[in-house]
């Protein structure tokens, strides 16, 4: 899982070590715009079971995190909804990884630039395991879903276009 100079080291794999959490390292040669579905593919995951982050606003452009299936799309009036809020929009690239601190395409959850609430979609939750962004282009996480609510204290909503 971990080697003795950590090449895979990022602020969230140094933030998860911190509290001692259980995950696995799956690096994987990244592709521009290749995404969720190019990352599943390269490691031979299903992309179900892959989880984006995505830096969002409100209508405030108060930002939040929403995790969602590789899979899906976010329904912004659901996630808004959900929320309490009267509208929910992606952020620009430039402005998603000011608040993140991460490049676009290696947002991680996990050691965030800037507290924001994290948002994950419910079915994500009863997923046996989850891969998810470890801090850098081209590397996954494998974690329990568990560890989102835990450790992030993710609200779970149900914001997934059918």
């Amino acid at each position: 899982m971990q080697t003795a100079h950590r090449p895979t080291e990022t602020p969230a794999t140094a933030w998860l070590r911190s509290r001692k959490a259980e995950f696995s390292l799956h690096a994987y040669d990244y592709v521009e715009h290749g995404g969720a579905a190019w990352g599943a593919e390269a490691l031979g995951l299903d992309v179900h079971e892959v989880v984006k982050t995505l830096v969002m606003q409100n209508e405030a452009a108060k930002p939040l995190v929403v995790l969602m299936h590789g899979d899906r799309q976010v329904s912004t009036k659901n996630l808004a909804r959900a929320i309490g809020a009267k509208s929910v929009q992606p952020c620009v690239p430039e402005v998603a990884q000011r608040h993140s601190g991460y490049q676009v395409g290696g947002t991680s959850p996990f050691a965030l630039r800037k507290a924001m609430p994290v948002y994950v979609e419910a079915s994500v939750l009863d997923l046996e395991r989850i891969y998810i962004n470890g801090g850098r282009r081209g590397l996954l996480l494998g974690m329990r879903p568990a560890l989102l609510t835990e450790l992030l204290q993710a609200v779970a909503v149900h914001c997934s276009l059918p």
